[in-house]
């Protein structure tokens, strides 16, 4: 890859705390200058490591902060310690936001993408029980964003109800295919509880390949892409 602007070995961008773990980790994000526009968000599940990597080496490329978006590299950092999709209370975060579909009881999810599901989490006590998940919706509603980017993987599109503008700019940096649905019920998802309240939710979800494949095929155009956004 030939990178116009290098990125750095650390990550120069100012870093608040907007919560805490249930192990105490402090969640923190990349705030903006100005009104919150475009919130980018990574590693809402643990066993996707590859999501922060490439967000955190794509912002590396940059050393003030942005004028109307925001970031979170990663939204699950007790998760990503254990290696563990759930966070330390086994809860699939993605499936416990306060949502009118929410669910009660086990949620299943693959080892790899194509064994049965094989590995059983929990959907949470309640709707929002989770601490990573409160922290979250808190500082949603206080950015007030118009549009959020969260980053999965490995299936390989970008997830959008609808194909905006800005669905088209990301599956044109990823070279990905725009799908308006998974095609399995998520209740108690991010994506479902945005749609709720109206706010445009973009899913990208990155193709399965190595950390340095990653970055050497879609550092640049990601990096472009944020510029742009």
């Amino acid at each position: 890859m030939n990178l116009d602007t290098k990125t750095r070995g650390i990550l120069r961008l100012p870093l608040e705390v907007y919560g805490e773990s249930v192990q105490g980790t402090a969640l923190r994000y990349i705030p903006c200058i100005g009104k919150c526009r475009l919130l980018v968000f990574a590693g809402i599940h643990g066993e996707e490591p590859e999501t922060t990597f490439l967000l955190s080496r794509c912002l590396r490329a940059f050393d003030k902060p942005f004028q109307d978006v925001a970031f979170i590299l990663c939204a699950n950092p007790d998760g990503m310690t254990l290696g563990t999709r759930g966070n330390f209370n086994g809860v699939d975060l993605n499936r416990n936001f306060p949502t009118a579909n929410w669910q009660e009881g086990n949620v299943l999810s693959r080892s790899v993408l194509e064994a049965p599901r094989d590995t059983a989490l929990s959907a949470g006590c309640r709707p929002g029980s989770e601490p990573e998940v409160a922290a979250l919706l808190r500082l949603v509603e206080s950015l007030q964003p118009q549009s959020i980017l969260s980053i999965h993987a490995p299936i390989g599109c970008v997830d959008a109800p609808a194909r905006t503008p800005l669905v088209e700019r990301l599956c044109e940096a990823f070279n990905l295919p725009w799908i308006p649905d998974i095609g399995y019920p998520t209740p108690g998802s991010f994506g479902t509880w945005c749609k709720e309240r109206k706010i445009e939710c973009l899913t990208l979800e990155l193709p399965r390949m190595s950390l340095e494949a990653l970055f050497d095929r879609y550092g640049a155009s990601f990096i472009d892409f944020l510029r742009q956004a």
